[in-house]
């Protein structure tokens, strides 16, 4: 059921639920299941799921919410010991190959730091790879989108322009004008699409607060507001500065990326375009190195930073307690990597985990070379990232179960 239906907003949950209760004639040693989308939707859907828990009700229940922004008024105590929430990332770019006929697997250890070098000592072929990237980065991660370019001959143009229109509709305007809204009192919608246009335009760069107030007529508290918005509504995250300590992680400037960067395109109406623009297809490879990490890092619990001190950058730091990780993706593996050397002079924790990511890279182990750096194919490190997080939902899953 769609509760985000005009009719069935109106119908009580636990209504919805005796009927289905009755329909399927269900007992407590076979009960009922009922699969609502935006659950979110239905009044008092929590202390409804408290209840159907708490009295037994022959039923189970799986739910869907498009948007964390539906979740504000949610009892937080109610979902204690009773239900689990799940992130479900757009699909990755490992969840994405089979789609289209294809699959590259890659052995998965229990953590990032093993995998990936599980991959440098036996790594799948991905030459063949980059046609496939590029519609990833373009179409999005949507599974609905994804399948039209599993025909023999897709016409790659056509699907990217109808995927962004979809996008364009169901993923910004919805946000924008129906989920956040409604969550939120916002009583300008308009600004706030003008907002997400204007991050649009700074994807992968450091957030200047103090500019960004003054193009859009807003003041920093409304302006910080209207991103939590935005990062609650899944159309975007941010990534503090890493450091020493906590409270100068806070204080630095935040890099901001788009949970799928297809969807920047979109707001931007930018169709094929990246396609013969190296510095934008740059920026979105490196958003998309970003949004993997982000969702295994929402699966792990492990924070994702960026760093940047004076002239000295990393674009993305996995911080794992045990083994943290940092990556610099680049075009090429003539790229700088100054940055990286810097960062473990900085930081000796991060010596054995720094990687040159770059679509013409080799595979190789950061003991291997002189400067303490290894090399990581970008499709590579995506498959890696893919499969450590589906790894990671299934514990997660068993564990619940």
């Amino acid at each position: 059921m769609r509760l985000d239906h005009p009719l069935l907003m109106q119908v009580p949950l636990d209504v919805l639920a005796r009927l289905a209760i009755d329909f399927a004639k269900a007992t407590p040693e076979e009960p009922a299941y009922l699969l609502l989308d935006e659950l979110t939707y239905a009044r008092d859907w929590d202390l409804w799921l408290k209840t159907f828990h708490d009295e037994r009700w022959p039923i189970r229940l799986a739910g869907s919410s498009s948007s964390t922004a539906a979740l504000r008024d949610r009892r937080t105590e109610s979902g204690v010991g009773r239900w689990e929430e799940q992130y479900l990332a757009p699909y990755l770019f490992g969840e994405f190959l089979p789609l289209t006929g294809r699959n590259a697997t890659v052995s998965v250890g229990s953590s990032l730091p093993e995998t990936l070098a599980a991959c440098i000592s036996a790594a799948p072929d991905v030459v063949l790879l980059k046609p496939l990237r590029d519609a990833y980065v373009l179409t999005g991660g949507f599974p609905e989108l994804l399948t039209p370019l599993d025909a023999p001959e897709p016409d790659l143009a056509d699907v990217l322009l109808r995927s962004q229109r979809t996008l364009q509709n169901d993923a910004v305007d919805r946000a924008i004008y129906k989920d956040i809204p409604q969550a939120f009192g916002v009583d300008s919608p308009l600004l706030l699409e003008r907002m997400l246009y204007t991050l649009a335009g700074q994807m992968t760069g450091v957030l200047t607060p103090t500019g960004l107030c003054r193009t859009l007529g807003l003041s920093w508290p409304t302006f910080d507001r209207y991103l939590s918005y935005l990062i609650r509504a899944f159309l975007v995250f941010t990534l503090p500065n890493y450091a020493g300590s906590e409270p100068a992680k806070q204080k630095r400037g935040r890099k901001l990326y788009f949970v799928d960067g297809a969807v920047r395109n979109a707001a931007l109406q930018r169709g094929t375009l990246p396609l013969g623009d190296p510095g934008e297809m740059g920026l979105l490879l490196e958003n998309l190195v970003a949004a993997h990490l982000h969702a295994l890092g929402q699966q792990t619990q492990v924070r994702l930073y960026h760093w940047r001190q004076k002239r000295a950058e990393v674009d993305l730091i996995y911080d794992e307690p045990d083994r943290p990780m940092a990556f610099e993706v680049a075009g090429s593996l003539r790229h700088s990597r100054e940055g990286l050397r810097r960062l473990m002079e900085a930081f000796p924790r991060f010596e054995g985990g720094c990687y040159l990511v770059a679509p013409d890279a080799l595979p190789t182990a950061p003991g291997d070379g002189r400067d303490g750096i290894g090399s990581l194919p970008l499709d590579l490190l995506l498959l890696a990232v893919s499969g450590q997080a589906e790894h990671e939902l299934q514990l997660r899953l068993a564990g619940d179960s």
